[in-house]
C-alpha cells in the first residue's frame, strides 16, 4: 500500500511540476542537477523550482546567492533577485528612540539557546515577511524542520531577546564563512527584534563579517538601514566573505 501511495505522490508531484514550469519557464532542480547560473533568474527573481530542503541543497544555494521562499503546499521556489537588500554592519539606523532603548538595557540578548522557539515566533509574525503584502505564513513546517536541521549542524543561528524570563523577540539566519544570511525576525515587545539585530551586528563586526543579507528589499528593512545591492555586486561580496574565514559553527552562546 505504501508503495502505491508513493507512486501516486510522485505522479502528483510530476503534474504539479509541469503546471509550474510551463508558464514560468524555469528549470526543475534536484541535488544531482543543481542550480542554473543566477543570471538565468526571471525578472521577478525566481531561478528554479523543485528539489528539497536538504542541508546539502540549502547550503549550496546560499553559497551561490540563492534562497528558498514559497508558501506551504507549493513547490519549493528558489530565488536570486536582481536587487536584494543588505545591511552593512555600520549602516544600521540608530534613531534617537533606538539609542534610548539600547541605553535602557531592559532586554537581555542570547544566542542559540532556543532556535525552534525563535523560528516558530517568526512564522507567526507578519513583520517577518519578505514583502509588504506577505503575511509571514511562508515559514511552514517543512521550512521549520529544515532550518532546525541546519541549526543542529551548527550552520543556522538564532538571536533571542528576553524581557525577564519571557522571549519577546528574535531573529534567525544561516552563517557560512564570514557571511550571515538573515531569514526572518519577530517581536512581541517594542523594539525587541531591533535590539537583537544591533547586538548581532556588533558580534559580526568583531568577527570581520560582511554585510547582513536581507534577501528581498522592502520598506521594513529599509527603516533598519538596509540598502539595495545588485545581484552582480552581491556576487562579489559573497566571493570575498565566504572565503574570508572558517565558518563559525555550533552555538554562538557567549
Amino acid at each position: 500500500m505504501r508503495e502505491v501511495e508513493n507512486f501516486f505522490i510522485q505522479i502528483h508531484a510530476y503534474k504539479i511540476a509541469r503546471f509550474y514550469l510551463r508558464p514560468m519557464q524555469v528549470p526543475l532542480i534536484d541535488e544531482i542537477n543543481g542550480f542554473p547560473p543566477v543570471t538565468e533568474s526571471r525578472k521577478d527573481g525566481i531561478l528554479a523550482v523543485g528539489g528539497e530542503l536538504s542541508a546539502t541543497l540549502l547550503l549550496s544555494a546560499y553559497e551561490k546567492g540563492i534562497f528558498p521562499w514559497y508558501n506551504p503546499g507549493e513547490m519549493i521556489m528558489w530565488w536570486s533577485p536582481e536587487i536584494r537588500g543588505v545591511i552593512h554592519l555600520d549602516g544600521l539606523k540608530k534613531h534617537k528612540s533606538m539609542r534610548n532603548e539600547l541605553n535602557k538595557k531592559r532586554y537581555n540578548v542570547t544566542y542559540d539557546t532556543c532556535f525552534e522557539k525563535v523560528i516558530r515566533g517568526c512564522a507567526q509574525d507578519p513583520r517577518g515577511a519578505k514583502k509588504e503584502d506577505d503575511a509571514g505564513t511562508w515559514i511552514g513546517e517543512e521550512m521549520i524542520e529544515a532550518y532546525i536541521g541546519l541549526h543542529r549542524l551548527g550552520m543556522a543561528h538564532s538571536v533571542e531577546v528576553w524581557l525577564e524570563d519571557e522571549l519577546v523577540g528574535g531573529l534567525y539566519g544561516v552563517s557560512i564563512g564570514r557571511m550571515f544570511f538573515g531569514e526572518s525576525m519577530f517581536s512581541k515587545s517594542t523594539n525587541a527584534s531591533k535590539v537583537g539585530l544591533f547586538h548581532l551586528a556588533e558580534k559580526l563586526k568583531n568577527w570581520d563579517f560582511g554585510p547582513i543579507d536581507c534577501q528581498m528589499m522592502n520598506s521594513h528593512i529599509e527603516t533598519l538601514g538596509a540598502v539595495p545591492m545588485s545581484r552582480e555586486a552581491f556576487g562579489v561580496v559573497l566571493k570575498k566573505y565566504l572565503s574570508a574565514g572558517e565558518t563559525i559553527k555550533g552555538p554562538w552562546t557567549e
